[in-house]
């Protein structure tokens, strides 16, 4: 077969994510879509507000729209928190500063770059969580709670293996909580701040080890501008073609991606 032509099954082998299905891709988004969908759908339960009675139904309908309100409120920091982007993006912000490009790439592709690389790397996670959860939820085959603890047991697992002890340890302590037998027992949220405080470490470091190459061509650059008498030339002025060349030369971005997404396996 010639080298241009590629079948399916060749590329799931080579990538064992392209095997996975759209909804595992784009796990926890199209579960959050899904989830929109179906309560604003016309065939689901309706429901029906009488501001001119009162009563405990009445007040703990309130109370569950204004639960519900705060839950979607919180979305996008629960998306962040749980998954690698904090990583992602710590990581693709680190190396922009290193190149010293300024703006260059904008906000905007650096986040849609993280969010895309986050789908990526959740999609098991995504999927294990649509297949456990969402599907008997929409099948009517479990209630909201069981979806619930079904649901939060992937990602729960997806969070305990990129956390260190040590950082566990910290918020069991200052929980106040017991020391569980099993990891099974810690909740969750004494797991989500020990996830996040090890994804910065983890992002720090990898931030530091980006700086080291350009900084040496810094380096370098001062210290033949300031032999060649040339103090009034700003040595970042002509180490960022330099730093570029070299990052392209590399393939900068294909080894800082390959990176990211193979430290989460």
């Amino acid at each position: 077969m010639p080298d241009g032509n590629v079948t399916s099954r060749q590329r799931a082998r080579m990538c064992p994510a392209f095997g996975v299905r759209p909804m595992g891709l784009f796990g926890l988004v199209l579960i959050l879509t899904l989830l929109c969908v179906s309560a604003a759908s016309a065939e689901g339960p309706s429901l029906t507000l009488d501001l001119g009675q009162s009563g405990p139904k009445q007040t703990a309908v309130v109370l569950q729209i204004l639960a519900l309100l705060t839950v979607l409120s919180l979305a996008p920091a629960l998306f962040i928190m749980v998954t690698s982007f904090t990583r992602m993006v710590i990581v693709l912000s680190f190396l922009r500063q290193a190149l010293g490009t300024q703006q260059v790439p904008p906000n905007q592709v650096l986040i849609s770059l993280a969010l895309f690389l986050t789908m990526f790397v959740m999609a098991p996670v995504g999927q294990a969580v649509y297949k456990d959860a969402l599907q008997p939820l929409l099948a009517e085959q479990i209630g909201y709670e069981d979806a619930w603890n079904r649901g939060i047991q992937p990602i729960r697992g997806f969070m305990l293996k990129q956390m260190r002890d040590k950082d566990l340890e910290l918020f069991l302590e200052l929980s106040h909580s017991p020391k569980p037998a099993q990891v099974d027992q810690v909740p969750t949220h004494v797991i989500i701040p020990a996830f996040v405080l090890s994804e910065l470490r983890i992002s720090f470091q990898i931030g530091f080890l980006l700086y080291i190459p350009f900084l040496i061509v810094d380096m370098v650059v001062a210290s033949v501008l300031m032999s060649m008498g040339m103090m009034l030339l700003p040595p970042v002025m002509i180490s960022l073609p330099f730093k570029l060349i070299l990052f392209v030369l590399a393939d900068g971005w294909y080894l800082v991606v390959g990176s990211m997404v193979k430290s989460f396996q």
